[in-house]
């Protein structure tokens, strides 16, 4: 197993990537903590073997605000770490809870009336939209910049500066009860032989679901076919060449539209019934993401399994999004000294482990694949192959106009509506919208 976390390193390193936009758990234990970070370096940060730097640090403020994102187990991780840092350094920390995505236009409003945080936490593919609308300042990384994956800072990085602290990479897999399903399923056409046979939609019970309406859960159904959302040339987007209404687009826009029509799908499903009923036993697969491990694990025990997505039927692997969340420095902050020391304190080894323990969200760090944790993990492993076949979320101001146009295409896709022309009425409301948005990357 630990070979495809050295996989995923290498995924990591070489292909320039990662990614979660994604979208948004473990039990507290202070001894499985010790045991897990292992070869970590304690207490990296100000208090320690940076003394001398903090010498020459501005006086420190009573308190740094932070946004952390609106999720009850990371606020648990965050809220850990927050506390070590006020013991170690006397500096209050204020983690307010915000969804991720509610945060940037908030700090567009609250920053500039001097009510906004110092630092927030960012899927990185809404970077290059902050930089440009300049609610966020480049930090330093410094000879810190080699602790975090190659590519987790490549995703933070807009025109040569670095804009955050790369805190947790991520991608999603295939999960599985397997006291309802015989072996691993390996391919899409196992997983519809599945839906048919435990698909009885009037007892809550379904062989397969996942947000289909969601473009972040579905895109590896249509590159898998050929479509992708920006031409991409060795990291360099086109974004006046949009592939999602091509002819992949189109085939994988028809079959997740024959799962409605074939009632393996239930329509307008939210995350909560999906996950409700996959932790009751109901749901024999679901596609998630691994920041439900920890919750499917308390519900199904060793029942929960997870593998890599399953094999399209033209035989190529579904190209998952792969993403990075960071830490950013808001422009407005008063205290960007103590705000980047913080960053630098919660995406340090033992706090980022800490981090995965509570929240179980994969560090961005080098040192974190050694770690027993995660390299011993049977579930994460299957998330770490799956990163290989995955590509990055582009991180470029126009990816913003994708989403609302495409998922609304989906939502209509789901609905029974010509395919072809939902999504070319989609691909066109994108260039209008990014045209309007003064968009030029």
């Amino acid at each position: 197993m630990k070979k495809w976390f050295l996989s995923f390193v290498g995924i990591i390193f070489i292909v320039g990537l990662l990614t979660a936009c994604g979208p948004d758990d473990a039990d507290e234990n202070a001894s499985s903590n010790d045991t897990n970070n292992e070869g970590t370096t304690e207490n990296e940060g100000t208090t320690n073997d940076e003394a001398s730097e903090e010498s020459s640090m501005p006086e420190k403020p009573e308190k740094l605000t932070i946004w952390i994102n609106a999720e009850e187990k990371q606020e648990e991780a965050v809220g850990q770490i927050a506390e070590k840092y006020t013991e170690e350094t006397g500096i209050e920390i204020e983690a307010i809870p915000i969804n991720m995505l509610d945060q940037v236009e908030k700090l567009g409003v609250e920053g500039p009336a001097g009510n906004g945080p110092d630092v927030i936490f960012q899927p990185h593919d809404r970077i290059g939209d902050l930089v440009l609308k300049g609610l966020i300042d480049p930090v330093d990384l410094g000879d810190k910049t080699s602790e975090y994956a190659e590519s987790a800072v490549n995703a933070v990085t807009n025109d040569g500066d670095v804009w955050g602290y790369p805190a947790v990479t991520e991608t999603y897999a295939l999960f599985y009860n397997s006291s309802l399903v015989d072996g691993t399923p390996e391919t899409m056409e196992e997983i519809m032989t599945i839906a048919e046979e435990q698909t009885n939609a009037a007892n809550d019970e379904y062989g397969f679901l996942m947000e289909a309406a969601n473009f972040y859960f579905t895109y590896p159904f249509f590159s898998g076919n050929g479509a992708y959302v920006f031409a991409n040339e060795n990291g360099n987007y086109d974004i006046s060449d949009i592939g999602l209404n091509n002819e992949g687009a189109v085939e994988g826009g028809k079959l997740i539209q024959s799962w409605f029509d074939k009632g393996y799908m239930p329509q307008d499903l939210t995350p909560d019934i999906m996950n409700g009923l996959f932790k009751e036993g109901k749901v024999a697969t679901v596609i998630n993401g691994p920041w439900m491990v920890r919750e499917y694990s308390e519900a199904l025990g060793d029942d929960l399994k997870a593998a890599p997505l399953p094999l399209l039927d033209n035989g190529e692997n579904p190209k998952s999004f792969v993403g990075v969340k960071a830490y950013l420095l808001s422009y407005y902050s008063e205290n960007k000294e103590w705000a980047q020391d913080f960053m630098s304190f919660v995406t340090n080894s033992e706090n980022a482990m800490l981090y995965y323990d509570v929240a179980g969200e994969m560090p961005a760090r080098v040192d974190s694949i050694d770690n027993p944790a995660i390299a011993d993990d049977p579930i994460y492993s299957a998330f770490a192959e799956q990163a290989t076949y995955g590509e990055p979320m582009p991180g470029v101001p126009a990816m913003q106009q994708v989403w609302d146009p495409i998922n609304n295409a989906l939502s209509f896709i789901s609905k029974g509506e010509p395919v072809e022309e939902v999504l070319n009425e989609a691909v066109q409301i994108i260039k209008d919208n990014i045209e309007a948005s003064g968009a030029t990357e």
